[in-house]
């Protein structure tokens, strides 16, 4: 069973039923004490037989709301919608179908769920901006960035499937033509074969495509639908159209199949998309209907409330502990990064140990997280130590563990292992190795070196994408090199490669750091308007400008970049509503109706909120204002 901590609050006192309430707001810190000797740090001593304890130490309130938003992120039933736009994952992920047997490839399918953590989520814990390189809601016609991935994957190892490079060739659109097309020709369409088309086409990201594919299939009833395929449906559609029209279309799904995966699946984008509200209606809806709670959906609960706020991933954990779910490896991994990021390593160390000592032997991720926040604490020991193990007696027969390597040490300043780890990988790099080398190197000032790896992966990357120039503009935008900076993207510019969101990024970056304020949002206003069909602006690349603003008491500016962000998808969260504040503030002019505005979208007051709420207070009584009156 799950060694955890018991909440201070008996959990039998608490009702769970999960409905959406207003918050309320108050010009004091809401009640909440948190351990301070350890950090929060979780205990695993406080054990009763056969009982399933939770974490005591991730906030332990004085009132726990009965009321929890409940959401969760990703996808639940399909294996492909890993976003991550890193060039070498997609040939790890390319390379590992080309033996799958067909049959074996629908027994796969049946593994799909236990295995929809760890595919999708990873991203949560990589130094890859969430929104990089997106492909926005587009309409059903082929992107750039299909077109470039579609040409990517045939110079490369792919799946073997005729099916999916079928697809793949199509003009955007006229998929349907070439799938039919495909048939006159005598291929015969089995699930296998389907399964690994879809597969491929969702780890090209070419959702549009897929949509295509999955219309298709149940308009000739190629294949009898189960309610995996209505659920990937869905997911398509809210990934090329919108959450609202998924959720128009599930009541379109036969009744018999309108299960609970259809419905986790639209949360799931929901949650992606950050839309509280809707998360939270889709969850009631989850539970009106008394589908099961399960451990991805807590799991996902976790994973949002982990950026969001993470004193809610308290309730999560004792609603875990009432409706008896049992930690996956991935709820581990989660509350690990959790104790990582708010600085807790005894808190982290005893996570770890309760996961062995329920018999989940930590994996290589596992061991990047810790040692990742190990380094960022200063304990340089204990995650060489992890680097190390991690690395085992021979490198070069473990490849996998060079990436890890180098960003690690590369943090951690250690500029010879860099180089030593690099010198294995060089004779014959992977591309993913390059960006990786690159950043350690930029990390560690050595800038000419990582020019030279720059070069070599230039060599060895038949067609580069905007994701290899990125990672060497990034690093003349970290030492201010905007000179060099601009030269890159002329180069980039030159070469027919397209520019993403990533290398709109960097360029925020280059402009800031020179004091070009107004460059650096005139870069984000053009590709935004120009580009939002396809792509849009990173969340960091918005937050850093509207930063900018703020400091220097630009309330319009900072408002006209918060008003931006929401038109382009990005729900308003708390570091928003600061910067904002902090706008006003800088400005010594009140925010009225800001308190209205948070209320609106549910954005509940942190410390730090509460002090710039009762700061830029117009009503709020000084000893001064008491005096004079």
């Amino acid at each position: 069973m799950w060694a955890l901590r018991r909440a201070s609050v008996p959990l039998r006192n608490r009702g769970f039923s999960i409905r959406a309430s207003s918050t309320g707001f108050t010009d004091s810190e809401p009640p909440i004490t948190c351990t301070q000797d350890r950090a929060n740090s979780f205990d695993s001593s406080e054990l009763t037989p056969n009982v399933c304890k939770c974490f005591n130490g991730f906030c332990r309130r004085k009132h726990v709301s009965a009321n929890l938003f409940l959401v969760r992120r990703s996808l639940s039933s399909q294996a492909g919608a890993k976003s991550s736009d890193r060039e070498d994952e997609l040939e790890n992920e390319f390379s590992e179908l080309e033996g799958t047997d067909r049959s074996k490839a629908v027994k796969d399918t049946n593994l799909l769920d236990e295995n929809a953590d760890e595919l999708i989520s990873e991203r949560d814990f990589s130094e890859v901006d969430d929104d990089d390189a997106e492909v926005s809601k587009n309409d059903l016609g082929l992107s750039d960035t299909e077109t470039d991935l579609s040409e990517r994957l045939h110079t490369e190892k792919t799946a073997d499937s005729a099916l999916f490079r079928a697809i793949a060739d199509a003009p955007g659109y006229s998929v349907r033509d070439a799938l039919n097309k495909w048939v006159e020709e005598g291929n015969e369409v089995d699930r296998g074969e389907v399964y690994l088309a879809m597969l491929s086409l969702r780890k090209a990201r070419m959702y549009a495509r897929a949509l295509q594919f999955s219309e298709w299939l149940e308009a000739g009833k190629k294949i009898e639908f189960v309610e995996r395929d209505y659920a990937s449906r869905v997911d398509l559609i809210a990934k090329v159209y919108g959450l609202e029209k998924a959720e128009k279309h599930i009541d379109r799904i036969p009744n018999s199949f309108r299960g609970e995966i259809v419905y986790r699946t639209l949360l799931a984008n929901c949650v992606q998309a950050y839309n509280l509200k809707k998360s939270e209606e889709v969850f009631n809806k989850i539970k009106d209907l008394e589908f099961p709670i399960t451990e991805f959906a807590c799991n996902q609960l976790i994973l949002l409330y982990k950026r969001t706020d993470k004193r809610k991933i308290a309730d999560v954990l004792l609603m875990m502990e009432k409706e008896s779910v049992k930690p996956s490896r991935f709820t581990y991994k989660l509350l690990i990064d959790t104790k990582g990021q708010q600085n807790d390593i005894t808190g982290m160390e005893h996570i770890l140990e309760t996961m062995k000592s329920e018999g989940i032997v930590p994996d290589m991720q596992t061991k990047f997280i810790t040692a990742r926040h190990y380094a960022s604490a200063g304990l340089t020991e204990k995650a060489v130590a992890v680097l190390k193990e991690l690395e085992g007696d021979n490198l070069n027969e473990n490849r996998l563990a060079c990436r890890i390597l180098l960003q690690i040490y590369g943090d951690l300043g250690q500029a010879d292992e860099v180089r030593r780890v690099w010198k294995v990988c060089e004779s014959n790099p992977r591309a993913g190795e390059c960006i990786t080398a690159i950043a350690a190197l930029g990390k560690l000032k050595k800038i000419e070196e990582a020019e030279a790896v720059f070069d070599t992966m230039m060599k060895v990357v038949k067609k580069p994408y905007s994701v290899h120039y990125s990672a060497l503009l990034k690093v003349y935008a970290d030492h201010k090199m905007l000179t060099k900076g601009k030269d890159l993207v002329r180069h980039m510019a030159n070469s027919g490669c397209k520019l993403g969101p990533s290398i709109w990024d960097a360029l925020v970056k280059l402009y800031l750091d020179a004091g070009e304020i107004e460059k650096a949002d005139a870069v984000l206003q053009k590709v935004g308007d120009s580009h939002q069909k396809h792509f849009r602006p990173m969340h960091r690349s918005y937050a850093a400008i509207m930063d900018h603003y703020a400091t220097k008491g630009d309330i319009h500016n900072t408002e006209k970049i918060f008003h931006r962000m929401k038109q382009h998808g990005y729900s308003p969260r708390a570091h928003q509503f600061q910067t904002l504040l902090k706008a006003y503030i800088s400005a010594k002019s009140p925010a009225y109706g800001i308190r209205e505005r948070m209320k609106a979208e549910n954005i509940f007051p942190n410390r730090a909120l509460v002090e710039q709420l009762t700061h830029i207070d117009p009503f709020r009584k000084t000893a001064v204002s008491e005096l004079l009156d």
